[in-house]
């Protein structure tokens, strides 16, 4: 029997929305820690920060032996800047730039 996946969507959609609402870095940062243990949001920020060293051109090999960032995990954000749905390169195009140097 297929579970219903209406409420599922329906939840995605509201999240996809409230993300939208959010004015600051400060209500940002409190949804954030609200809806994600500190591990997660450290994973998120993992990623994110990889998409750029990539997109700056680093190697995989480089982005993880300065970041400290799993191997496996920078190779996961590279597929999705080359292959994925558009989310990262969405916002590097934007001038998003990495705060720190690796």
């Amino acid at each position: 029997m297929k579970k219903d996946l209406t409420h599922h969507q329906a939840s995605e959609s509201d999240l996809y929305a409230a993300f939208l609402m959010l004015e600051s870095e400060d209500e940002v940062k409190a949804f954030l820690a609200d809806l994600c243990t500190p591990t997660e949001v450290t994973a998120f920020a993992d990623r994110w920060y990889a998409a750029r060293l990539l997109h700056q051109g680093l190697s995989q090999r480089d982005v993880a032996s300065r970041t400290g960032i799993a191997l496996a995990t920078v190779t996961r954000v590279a597929r999705f800047l080359s292959r994925g749905h558009g989310g990262y390169l969405s916002i590097i195009k934007r001038g998003a730039r990495p705060n720190a140097a690796a």
